[in-house]
């Protein structure tokens, strides 16, 4: 396709013998991602300091098949060459540590022939990572809810035909339907629940808080609960604490949640300690802050899921947690509102010897 004068006189071609580098490796580096400028004769003219950190020193001069070895990348860039259009690639860089995705664009300087190809590698880690959450947020949601749906189709089936006469058929029935139904409305109590912490985690909360006062008024609510399951609580005396600021609401949905666990997981006839300590600087807050442990005196985790437990309907034992109709979730807003409230939630445990859940929160003014 022939260009007209206006065009010659704006497309001017680019050759890498000729190349003013200093001037281009000047522009490259005023650009917040990592940069590759390719020259006509398939090697490397500029890169600039980002490119570099990814791709090492002193590339200058050599063919890009060398330096650039992902073949998505090097057919992208000779795609570019040969179609004089953009071509995209996917790009994944693997350290000891990390694993970063680029979203790779080649970009042709001129139009026919092409003069050279800049490179440009987008960090895409935080996009795919959110939407692969996405995906198995979804599946998992599906996975909890299908369920005890398929449970009272079936027994709904079965009361409408064998069972629809049978007295005692129908009042065990009855009594399994509404337990599954209880599990879906928990489940979705706590996705709204964690829909709604999430939602506010970046407004740190003003008010303050007594976390003695909270952790007893969580004790008495549960102690029917403790009760049925032959539970005690060994609550520590509170020295002199300082106010946290924080939701009442969501702290008391924190200390719900992990008592909770401690009783339905801890063993029956088992006791839970409670402990309030005052620390001088909390490492991991980097301030002064109150802790407050709950630890059970049950089987305990395996060292390998402590990490994982906070991950939405991550269940180191899925049957046991369903039995005891756990949703999965709890310790994920858990997680939420201490991020919310600039605390940290540490977890221990050794099995067979029971497991710990403390949570720091910085004092007021910190």
């Amino acid at each position: 396709m022939a260009r007209s004068p206006q065009d010659a006189e704006t497309f001017r071609p680019i050759q890498a013998g000729n190349l003013a580098v200093t001037d281009v490796s000047a522009l490259l580096n005023g650009v917040p991602l990592p940069l590759i400028l390719v020259g006509q004769d398939e090697r490397i003219v500029a890169l600039n300091p980002r490119a570099e950190k990814l791709l090492g020193r002193n590339m200058v001069g050599r063919h890009f098949l060398t330096v650039l070895r992902h073949p998505d990348v090097t057919d992208a860039i000779a795609g570019t060459f040969q179609e004089a259009r953009p071509h995209h690639a996917r790009f994944v860089h693997k350290d000891l540590a990390t694993e970063t995705v680029y979203r790779v664009t080649c970009t042709p300087i001129e139009s026919t022939p092409v003069s050279a190809v800049l490179t440009s590698l987008e960090d895409v880690t935080s996009i795919e990572t959110a939407s692969q959450m996405r995906r198995d947020f979804v599946a998992n949601v599906s996975h909890e809810l299908r369920t005890p749906l398929t449970a009272l189709v079936g027994f709904i089936e079965t009361l409408r035909g064998p069972a629809r006469d049978d007295a005692a058929a129908r009042d065990r029935f009855l009594e399994i339907m509404a337990r599954e139904a209880e599990r879906m409305n928990r489940l979705v109590d706590d996705l709204l629940s964690l829909s709604r912490v999430e939602s506010e985690e970046r407004v740190r909360p003003t008010e303050l808080q007594s976390l003695p006062d909270i952790v007893d008024s969580v004790c008495l609510s549960l102690r029917p609960l403790a009760e049925a399951a032959g539970v005690v609580f060994d609550i520590g005396a509170a020295p002199d604490l300082p106010q946290v600021r924080g939701d009442a609401d969501q702290l008391r949905q924190v200390f719900t949640n992990l008592i909770e666990n401690a009783i339905k997981y801890g063993g029956a006839g088992g006791v839970i300690h409670i402990q309030y300590e005052l620390v001088a600087r909390d490492p991991n807050l980097g301030s002064a802050a109150v802790a407050v442990t709950v630890a059970d005196e049950g089987p305990g985790i395996d060292t390998i899921h402590l990490h994982r437990l906070t991950e939405r309907f991550y269940r180191a034992d899925d049957h046991r947690a369903q039995s005891a109709g756990g949703t999965g979730l709890g310790l994920a807003i858990v997680k939420h509102i201490m991020n919310r409230h600039r605390g940290h939630l540490k977890i221990d445990s050794t099995p067979g010897k029971g497991s710990r859940f403390r949570i720091s929160l910085p004092v007021r003014g910190k």
